[in-house]
């Protein structure tokens, strides 16, 4: 991210315009789309507070747009592995691995999903974000759904947008549950570190996750989790909020630690476990074409199955 900023002030001429218009007449080096792409990612902030592109303005406020890292213009096709779950010439289901980057970016410019995508369909690359409807995390597993078509794109993001869309995940996070839930908390940019998002009392976007208890451990619990909305490490946040970090995730306060009672060698193998244990298992949405409800599943990878098992191995251990 660039410590790059641009201040400025909207004229009072401006008033009753959508904010991205308003944007892009002001900042004439952007067009709107990227414009609209900096608002959804809390790049541009109103009044100090982040806004949404359909927003109204008044003329008057003052406009903070921190500049993202420059990347290529047009990504190029790479051939890498695709695990595809399903395809047909409206969309693709993609089963991501942990590890890889879902767009280019700083510090990522090959090697991503977007560019293995593109070279399996260069057609996408006259999509908007070539296709991709929604993103997974780097070290965040599971399933994506990737549009080949305008109509078909639309759609998809009308039926996230509408809440249509059914995005569920598996967890494994620090603590014993007493019951399932929701954690309805608005999620903005963190005031200080620009690489995570915290929950805020005013200016967030609405978040809102739902989840319940599939497996307690006595030190953690197996959640399955719905998300209501789609911000950006919005289950991380959320669960770090409620004091319930997910093993693994060092960014969140998650992070490995010695469990008591374990023995070494489980504790040696839980160790080699390097990521947030999160997996989007499950997809349900309208098929962008028929309308048909589809229903996608991708299991477990190898590493969270190693992990759950070593759990119900030390909680066997324990017990006897």
């Amino acid at each position: 991210m660039s410590d790059k900023k641009l201040i400025a002030t909207l004229p009072a001429h401006y008033a009753g315009l959508r904010l991205d218009k308003a944007l892009s007449t002001l900042f004439t080096d952007y067009s709107r789309s990227f414009l609209q792409h900096c608002l959804a990612e809390d790049l541009i902030h109103v009044n100090g507070s982040p806004a949404q592109a359909d927003d109204k303005v008044a003329g008057g406020e003052q406009i903070t747009f921190v500049l993202p890292e420059a990347t290529p213009t047009t990504p190029v096709g790479e051939a890498l592995p695709l695990n595809i779950v399903y395809e047909d010439t409206h969309l693709i289901i993609v089963n991501k691995p942990a590890d890889i980057v879902v767009h280019p970016g700083a510090g990522h410019q090959h090697g991503t999903l977007l560019n293995a995508l593109l070279y399996h369909c260069p057609v996408l690359e006259a999509l908007p974000r070539c296709g991709i409807v929604h993103r997974l995390d780097k070290d965040t597993s599971g399933l994506l759904a990737v549009a080949k078509t305008r109509v078909a794109h639309f759609n998809l993001v009308q039926q996230l947008q509408n809440k249509e869309m059914g995005r569920h995940y598996i967890a494994l996070a620090r603590g014993r549950f007493i019951s399932g839930g929701k954690v309805d908390a608005p999620i903005a940019r963190h005031p200080v570190d620009r690489k995570r998002m915290a929950v805020v009392a005013s200016g967030g976007k609405t978040a809102i996750t739902h989840y319940r208890i599939a497996r307690l451990y006595t030190t953690h619990s197996r959640l399955d989790i719905t998300l209501e909305t789609g911000r950006t490490h919005q289950i991380r946040v959320h669960l770090s909020h409620i004091h319930h970090p997910l093993f693994g995730d060092r960014l969140y306060g998650g992070r490995y630690y010695p469990i008591k009672n374990w023995q070494q060698s489980q504790l040696d193998r839980l160790s080699t476990f390097n990521r947030q244990a999160l997996h989007a298992s499950r997809l349900i949405l309208k098929h962008p074409h028929s309308g048909e409800l589809c229903r996608y599943h991708a299991e477990l990878p190898d590493d969270m199955q190693q992990l759950f098992a070593l759990f119900d191995e030390n909680e066997q251990t324990t017990a006897s």
